[in-house]
């Protein structure tokens, strides 16, 4: 089953909860989103620390072929 925009932001806010986290529904079918997520937290650390931070908030959600999220596109930053 496909996952909502609101229950990908509601993952990565738990781990984030300050964040300014912005999810978008690229196809329009629920399966494939972009996601940008800027936090204080990711100062100092690159760009693939960043993300595997935020893709280990997902809790699984995009492991194989039987995730409930098939694609996401993610931008991640700290803030300016």
């Amino acid at each position: 089953m496909a996952m909502q925009a609101q229950e990908i932001e509601d993952l990565i806010r738990a781990e984030f909860p300050n964040a300014k986290i912005t999810i978008t529904d690229l196809a329009g079918d629920g399966n494939h989103y972009a996601a940008e997520v800027i936090d204080e937290s990711f100062k100092g650390k690159n760009r693939v620390q960043q993300q595997r931070a935020v893709y280990a908030a997902l809790k699984g959600k995009m492991d194989g072929s039987h995730g409930e999220l098939h694609a996401l596109a993610l931008t991640t930053k700290a803030p300016e």
